[in-house]
């Protein structure tokens, strides 16, 4: 792609994602995620009216009246984007990749932040840590996110979303918003989450920031066609194998296959609490996103 070619896909999703984000999320955005933190301010005597379960009972004791503790909302706010970049990205069979749908997605989600005066930093992952944008404000760090989202090329083809979430909580010290974008391949993420007296990293990562998960998919990573013989490869690893699409036994495995990768998020998000909606490359992503806000 030629720096004019780039410059003209940004300015193209700049003028699509911000129009969604300002028009349409900025609302739900700021109703949802703003607020969430909250900071002791002070303590003052207690009114009629005020919630007894903030009574402070150390001040109380003191003073020999009782006195309230007083929070007020932390307004700024950091989103953290964790973007997957690995090989199973570039696969797409309707109207766009999945790379494309998850770098609006993730630029939508840059924006509605901005507009909100919140940072917003960004996590490129395959099986390593690709590529860490540090979280600023401002529209100019946006459209330089919104370049990487659409010109990045990583390292590695591999997916592991653990390491990925693991380096977020050891980066991100304060409690923050995190969307982790990918097409959740990855059998490692939902193995294992409490064993051996281990907890792993998505719990840890769920328990100390609001995280949620957007995973983006292609109809045909569901569901196999009956084109005969064909050979598959995977994108990750590289290998081939041929695969007689015209029988339905091989299309049932293949299937089956998939149900089991969802049953088995459906569970870690049952067992971590997250959000999380799915996304099909050749759907609209607003309404996704909207139950996701209203989640």
């Amino acid at each position: 792609m030629t720096s004019e070619e780039l410059l003209q896909k940004v300015r193209k999703i700049e003028i699509k994602t911000r129009g969604l984000s300002r028009n349409i999320f900025a609302g739900e955005y700021h109703s949802q995620f703003k607020g969430r933190g909250m900071a002791f301010s002070e303590v003052r005597e207690y009114q009629p009216g005020d919630d007894v379960r903030a009574i402070d009972w150390n001040v109380t004791a003191r003073m020999n009246r009782p006195y309230v503790k007083i929070y007020e909302e932390e307004r700024e706010l950091t989103v953290m984007l964790l973007v997957d970049v690995s090989g199973s990205r570039n696969f797409g069979t309707v109207s766009q990749m999945k790379r494309d749908t998850m770098a609006e997605v993730a630029a939508t989600l840059a924006f509605s932040t901005i507009e909100n005066n919140d940072k917003v930093g960004v996590i490129f992952f395959s099986d390593q840590i690709e590529k860490f944008i540090p979280p600023k404000k401002g529209k100019s760090h946006v459209l330089h996110i919104i370049r990487e989202l659409l010109s990045f090329e990583p390292e590695h083809t591999g997916t592991d979303i653990n390491a990925a979430l693991q380096f977020l909580t050891n980066a991100q010290k304060r409690r923050c918003t995190a969307f982790l974008i990918s097409d959740l391949m990855d059998r490692k993420l939902g193995e294992r989450l409490e064993a051996r007296g281990e907890v792993a990293p998505v719990v840890i990562a769920s328990r100390k920031h609001d995280l949620s998960a957007i995973q983006i998919y292609d109809r045909r990573d569901a569901e196999m066609p009956n084109v005969g013989l064909i050979k598959l490869r995977d994108a990750e690893t590289g290998a081939r194998v041929w695969a007689d699409t015209s029988l339905s036994s091989v299309r049932n495995a293949y299937w089956k296959a998939w149900r089991e990768q969802q049953e088995a998020l459906e569970t870690m998000y049952t067992k971590t609490g997250m959000n999380h909606v799915s996304i099909r490359t050749d759907e609209d992503y607003v309404k996704a996103l909207m139950r996701l806000f209203k989640q």
